[in-house]
């Protein structure tokens, strides 16, 4: 059964969109290995001080796996200026006949 895994970090979403511009490849590129590597869904969102990262995995080892392989990760990470360690969740489903979408 897939997972859907939440990354939260304190980090600078405006150095994060800065970075994107200056660089159009690198997150799309980490984003494309992670496809490839069986994410099926993927986000990002961010409040004033917060960056979180949504995905849908098939299991929680392929996240880590993608996770453990990226170098890209931490660079992108120091160029958001995150300044706490990942908090990363996995969460699985409930079925509980309400889905909308």
């Amino acid at each position: 059964m897939s997972v859907l895994m939440t990354l939260r970090v304190a980090a600078d979403a405006t150095r994060l969109e800065s970075l994107a511009k200056k660089d159009p490849t690198l997150i799309p590129a980490v984003a494309a290995k992670g496809k490839k590597m069986g994410a099926s869904y993927h986000r990002f969102y961010a409040t004033d001080s917060e960056i979180l990262v949504v995905d849908v995995w098939p299991d929680e080892e392929s996240f880590h796996a993608f996770f453990a392989s990226t170098p890209e990760i931490p660079v992108i990470m120091e160029e958001a200026g995150v300044t706490t360690a990942p908090e990363i969740t996995m969460w699985r489903k409930l079925d509980l006949g309400d889905d909308i979408g």
